[in-house]
C-alpha cells in the first residue's frame, strides 16, 4: 500500500484473543481496520468519523425502540372475535399464561440488554471523546460498567425476533386475518438501526481512548499462549505478567491460558445442552386449541405441517433454524473441543477457527422458534374457540440454544494454534 494506515506505538504489543499470536499494536487510521496476521481476527477498527455515528445512531435507536413499545403491535382476529397487542402487552399476556421463563427471555434479549448496551455505548464513547479533547473524568466507574457492557452483544436478538414475527404471522395467516400496527414498523426500524450500531461499536478503541495500553517488555513479537510467559486481559486486551490476577488497566480477571479449566465448562454446558436436546425434539412444544379441540405438535411434525400447506419458505427457515442448526452446532462443538491440544497445519488450524466463527455466529438464530411460540401464545387467546400454549419442549429448546451459546463463550479457541505468521490490515 502506498499510504500508511497505521499509527504505531512503539514497544506497545497486543494478542489476538483467538489464536493468541503477539504483535505490535498498532493503531489504524479512521476508516480502516486493523487484523490479526495468523489467523485474520478483526483486532480494531476506526470509524472515519469517530463519534458523531455512534450518538446518531444511538438515539435514533432508542427512540424507535420506544415507539415499539407504546402503539399496537399485531391485530388477529377471526369470526368476528379480534384481539390487539401491544409488544409490551404480549410479554405481559406471557407471563400469565405460564410463560413467564420465555417472556423474560424475550424481555431481555430484545429490549432491557440492548437498551443497556446501547445507553452505555453511547455513554462510553462520550466519555472517550472528553479524554481526546485533553478534559479530565473520572474511569473507575466507567472500567466498571464497560467490563459487563460490551460482553451483551452476543445476546442482542432483535434480529432473530423480528425473523420469529414473520413466521409467527406466515402460520396465522392460515388460521385468521393478520394486521400490523405502528409498533411493528417501529421494531423493522429499530432492529435495522439496532444492528448498524452493534457494526459501529468497537470496545478495543474505545478502552485505548480511555485508558492506552502499557508496555510489556517481558513479552516478543512472535510469541504466543503457549510461552506461558503472559495473560490477557479479555475486557480491554492488556497484556499482563504471567502471575498477575488483575489486570494492570481495567482491573479484570486476567485470561490466563487454561485449557483444562476452559474445556471443562465448554464441555459441561456442550453436555447439558446435548440432554436438553432430547425433550426438546420428542415433548411437544405448542398446544393449539381449535373449536375445543387440542392439538399437541413437536419441532418436526410442525415442519411437515407446515410443508403439507404449502409453507415452503417458513417450513424451510423452521427447518433450519430449530432442527440443522442445533444439531450442526452440538457436533461441530463437540468435533472442535476433541481437536484441543492436538498439532495441526497453519491451514488445518484456519479451518478450525473458522468453523468455530461460523458455528458461534449462527447458534442464536436457533431462537426462533422459541420466539414463534412465544408470540403465537400471546397473541392467539380467544377462550375455546382458538388458543395456543406453549408444550414442555419450548423451554428445553431455549435451554438448548442458551447452553451451546454459553459452551462456545467458554471455549478458548487459542487451543486450536499453535503457528505464527506476518501481518495485514484491510480498508
Amino acid at each position: 500500500m502506498s499510504q500508511n494506515i497505521y499509527s504505531r506505538h512503539d514497544g506497545v504489543l497486543q494478542a489476538c484473543e483467538e489464536c493468541g499470536l503477539v504483535t505490535p499494536y498498532t493503531e489504524p487510521q479512521p476508516g480502516y481496520r486493523a487484523h490479526c496476521p495468523r489467523c485474520q481476527h478483526g483486532l480494531q477498527s476506526v470509524l472515519a468519523t469517530p463519534f458523531q455515528p455512534i450518538w446518531a445512531y444511538g438515539a435514533a435507536t432508542l427512540i424507535m425502540l420506544g415507539l415499539s413499545l407504546g402503539f399496537p403491535f399485531l391485530s388477529f382476529s377471526v369470526q368476528g372475535l379480534s384481539q390487539k397487542a401491544s409488544l409490551w402487552s404480549a410479554l405481559i399476556s406471557m407471563h400469565y399464561a405460564s410463560n413467564s421463563l420465555l417472556a423474560l427471555v424475550i424481555l431481555l434479549c430484545v429490549v432491557i440488554l440492548p437498551l443497556m448496551y446501547i445507553s452505555f455505548s453511547m455513554l462510553i464513547y462520550r466519555q472517550a471523546y472528553l479524554v481526546q479533547q485533553g478534559k479530565t473524568i473520572e474511569l473507575s466507574w466507567l472500567k466498571r460498567a464497560s467490563k459487563w457492557v460490551f460482553r451483551f452483544e452476543s445476546w442482542l436478538m432483535a434480529d432473530v425476533f423480528l425473523v420469529g414475527i414473520l413466521v409467527a404471522m406466515v402460520k396465522i395467516l392460515s388460521l385468521a386475518e393478520v394486521g400490523f400496527g405502528p409498533s411493528f414498523w417501529a421494531f423493522c426500524i429499530y432492529t435495522l438501526l439496532l444492528v448498524k450500531f452493534v457494526s459501529l461499536v468497537d470496545s478495543s478503541w474505545v478502552w485505548e481512548k480511555l485508558t492506552p495500553r502499557v508496555a510489556t517488555p517481558y513479552v516478543r513479537v512472535g510469541e504466543s499462549h503457549l510461552q506461558q510467559n503472559h495473560g490477557v486481559c479479555p475486557i480491554c486486551g492488556q497484556l499482563n505478567a504471567i502471575d498477575a490476577t488483575e489486570c494492570s488497566r481495567c482491573a479484570g480477571a486476567v485470561h490466563k491460558y487454561l485449557p483444562a479449566n476452559s474445556m471443562q465448562a465448554a464441555w459441561a454446558f456442550l453436555l447439558a445442552a446435548t440432554v436438553f436436546y432430547i425433550p426438546a425434539n420428542f415433548y411437544p412444544i405448542m398446544y393449539t386449541t381449535s373449536v375445543g379441540q387440542t392439538e399437541a405438535s413437536t419441532i418436526i411434525s410442525g415442519v411437515v405441517l407446515l410443508w403439507h400447506l404449502g409453507s415452503y419458505p417458513v417450513a424451510s427457515i423452521i427447518f433450519f433454524a430449530s432442527i440443522v442448526i442445533p444439531t450442526a452446532k452440538i457436533a461441530s462443538l463437540a468435533y472442535l473441543f476433541r481437536q484441543a491440544g492436538k498439532a495441526h497445519s497453519s491451514d488445518q488450524a484456519i479451518k478450525n477457527q473458522q468453523l468455530y466463527r461460523v458455528t458461534e455466529f449462527i447458534g442464536r438464530w436457533s431462537m426462533i422458534d422459541i420466539f414463534v411460540v412465544a408470540l403465537l401464545t400471546a397473541l392467539v387467546q380467544l377462550d375455546e374457540l382458538m388458543a395456543i400454549k406453549p408444550g414442555p419442549a419450548a423451554l428445553s429448546f431455549a435451554m438448548v440454544v442458551i447452553l451451546t451459546m454459553l459452551s462456545a463463550i467458554a471455549f478458548d479457541s487459542r487451543v486450536l494454534w499453535r503457528q505464527s505468521s506476518t501481518t495485514n490490515c484491510e480498508k
